[in-house]
């Protein structure tokens, strides 16, 4: 089991530094495409962060309970997407009963958390970096509020695009993936950070 000071460098890494959105460049479909309204990537965000950790709490107990001692890990990607599309649906109809307005409001991008790599790989890679149960809780922690941090700093930011004078061969998608490389480049400057902390 790891340490607080190793979770601690775990949750912020995962925050900051392996930004599974600016760094390893998974979860881009929600990324660009609910990140026009502050409202709906906050609530995409917050969505994302509960499926990757009610997510790695089912598929780790999964893989290490059944998966190793049969030696079946052949089938881990499929069992791995069997629950990821099942809790996407449980969280659909929770939040088509309790947040109506969050529902309507996420409309066509709630069912791409099914199809969202970063929730997949967040489940794959808390197995591949042999975490402990606590770690991968705490990773995919991490790894969420990463992906809500991107959310709502990108939402921002295209706020601001919109309101700007681009040139004509720059508006639209180009600014959008411009202004995301900056972000991303922002980012890359943590690395080396979040390990001196805790030295």
């Amino acid at each position: 089991m790891e340490s607080f000071k190793t979770l601690m460098i775990i949750l912020l890494s995962s925050v900051l530094v392996d930004n599974y959105v600016l760094s390893r460049f998974l979860g881009i479909c929600p990324f660009l495409g609910v990140s026009k309204k502050l409202d709906q990537a906050t609530g995409m965000g917050m969505a994302v962060t509960a499926v990757m950790l009610i997510a790695t709490a089912v598929t780790w107990p999964i893989q290490y309970l059944l998966l190793n001692p049969l030696n079946l890990g052949y089938l881990q990607n499929i069992l791995f997407i069997l629950v990821i599309a099942s809790l996407v649906q449980m969280l659909e109809l929770l939040l088509k009963k309790f947040s109506p307005a969050l529902y309507s409001g996420l409309g066509v991008y709630l069912p791409l958390i099914t199809t969202n790599c970063a929730v997949l790989g967040v489940t794959i890679n808390n197995i591949n970096d042999g975490y402990s149960f606590i770690g991968s809780m705490v990773s995919s922690l991490g790894c969420g509020l990463g992906f809500l941090l991107a959310m709502v700093l990108f939402s921002g930011l295209r706020s601001r695009i919109n309101d700007a004078n681009i040139p004509a061969p720059f508006k639209g998608l180009g600014a959008t993936l411009i202004a995301a490389s900056f972000i991303s480049l922002a980012f890359m400057g943590f690395s080396g950070i979040v390990e001196n902390i805790f030295a």
